[in-house]
C-alpha cells in the first residue's frame, strides 16, 4: 500500500477509523472481484480517497455498505466494508496508475527489469492492469484515456524540462488526471454541481502528490543519478513548500464550496492529514513519541519484483494490519500497521464536525 494520506489511528477517532476501513478494505475487494487475487497488490492510500469522496457527497444508501468475510489482513476478523460505484471508481484508477508507474520501471530498466525476459512479463502484467482499469472505468462511465494520455504526456513534459522550467509546468499532467478523477465521483454522487469544486481540488492534490514524492526522493534520486523534477528545474526547496502550501489552502476552499452529505472524513484527510504529510515531506512534522526519531538517510528502494514479493510476505504476515511498524516494499520507508493502537498522547480524538474550517482540531498532531 502507497500513498501520501497515511493516518494514524489515534487521530480518526473510532467514528472515523472505521470508515476508513470500511474504503480501504472496500477498494481492496472490488480490485479483488472484479480483476483477480493478483490485482489487489495496487491497493493504496490515495486511491481510496476516491471511494471516500463519492460516498460523503451521496445520501447513504441502504446497501453502500457490506460484511466481508475474514480477512488475514484484519486479523482474520470480518468488517463492514464499502462497496459501490466509487469503490469501482477507485480500483479502475489505481489500475491504470499502477500500470503505467510499471511501464516506467520498465522504461528505466530498474533492478531486474533490466532482463528482457523479466521485463517482458512486466510488460504484459502492465498491459493486462491497464484494460482492467479501462472497463472498471467505462462501467461507472469515467474514461480512463483521460489517465493514460496525462501519463504519457508527463514523459514528453519531463524530456523537455531543464533549468528554469516553471516545476508547475512538469506536474500538470498529473493535476489534470487526478483533477478527472476527484471531478467525477461528483457525477457518480449524483451532485453535477461539485464537479468544478472537486476538479479544482483534485489538480491541487496532484500537484502535491508530485511535489511531495520529488521532495521524498530527492537525495536518493541523486545518488542513483535519476530525474528528479525538482532537480531538473533547480527548483529550491523553499520555493516547493510554497507550492505545496499554496495547494493546501486551494484544496481547503475548493472543499468549501463542495457540497457533502456527511463530508467528515474527507475534509480529515484531505485537510488535516494532507498538511501532515506536507510536514512530514519536508521534515517539519513533530515526531510521534510512540515510535521515537525516524531515520533520516533514505533506504535503498527495492526493484519492482523484489517488492512484490515483500507485499505479499506483508500480507501473509498480517504485518500491514497488525504491527506497530513495517517497511514499505517498494520504498523500504517506516509504515504503521493500519489497524494498530498508537498510545501517543494527543488531547482530540479525531476531527468531528468541523467541515470548512481552517484548522479547528484543539490538537496539531502529537
Amino acid at each position: 500500500m502507497f500513498g501520501m494520506v497515511r493516518p494514524c489511528g489515534h487521530r480518526l477517532g473510532d467514528r472515523y477509523r472505521a470508515q476508513w476501513l470500511a474504503h480501504l478494505c472496500g477498494l481492496c475487494l472490488a480490485l479483488r472481484g472484479d480483476h483477480g487475487q493478483f490485482a489487489r497488490i495496487v491497493t493504496n492510500y490515495d486511491g481510496l480517497l476516491i471511494s471516500v469522496l463519492t460516498e460523503a457527497q451521496a445520501e447513504r444508501p441502504a446497501d453502500g455498505r457490506r460484511t466481508a468475510g475474514p480477512c488475514p489482513l484484519r486479523g482474520m476478523r470480518t468488517a463492514s466494508v464499502a462497496r459501490g460505484e466509487g469503490a469501482r471508481l477507485a480500483a479502475a484508477v489505481s489500475l491504470v496508475l499502477a500500470s503505467a508507474k510499471v511501464r516506467d520501471h520498465v522504461a528505466d530498466r530498474d533492478g531486474l527489469l533490466a532482463r528482457r525476459p523479466v521485463a517482458a512479463v512486466a510488460r504484459r502484467v502492465a498491459a493486462d492492469w491497464g484494460r482492467a482499469g479501462a472497463r472498471s472505468g467505462s462501467a461507472v462511465g469515467f474514461d480512463t484515456g483521460i489517465l493514460v494520455d496525462a501519463v504519457d504526456r508527463q514523459l514528453a513534459v519531463e524530456a523537455l524540462a531543464g533549468p528554469g522550467t516553471p516545476l508547475l509546468t512538469v506536474t500538470e499532467p498529473t493535476e489534470t488526471a487526478t483533477a478527472a478523477a476527484f471531478a467525477h465521483t461528483a457525477v457518480l454522487a449524483g451532485r453535477p454541481g461539485n464537479a468544478a469544486p472537486l476538479a479544482e481540488a483534485g489538480r491541487l492534490f496532484g500537484r502535491l502528490a508530485h511535489l511531495l514524492d520529488a521532495v521524498e526522493d530527492r537525495a536518493a534520486d541523486a545518488a542513483a543519478g535519476a530525474w528528479n523534477p525538482l532537480t531538473a528545474t533547480g527548483t529550491a526547496p523553499a520555493e516547493a513548500r510554497r507550492l505545496a502550501d499554496d495547494a493546501l489552502h486551494g484544496i481547503r476552499l475548493a472543499l468549501r464550496d463542495a457540497e457533502f452529505a456527511d463530508g467528515g472524513l474527507a475534509h480529515l484527510l484531505l485537510v488535516h492529514e494532507l498538511g501532515r504529510s506536507v510536514d512530514r515531506a519536508f521534515g517539519t512534522a513533530p515526531v510521534c513519541s510512540a515510535h521515537g526519531p525516524q531515520p533520516q538517510a533514505p533506504p535503498e528502494k527495492r526493484g519492482l519484483l523484489a517488492g512484490c514479493g515483500m507485499s505479499a510476505l506483508l500480507c501473509c504476515s498480517c504485518q500491514v494490519c497488525c504491527a506497530e511498524e513495517y517497511e514499505g516494499p517498494w520504498s523500504r520507508k517506516k509504515r504503521e500497521g493500519c489497524c494498530r493502537d498508537c498510545d501517543c498522547d494527543c488531547p482530540c480524538d479525531g476531527c468531528d464536525g468541523c467541515d470548512g474550517c481552517d484548522c479547528c482540531c484543539p490538537c496539531d498532531g502529537c
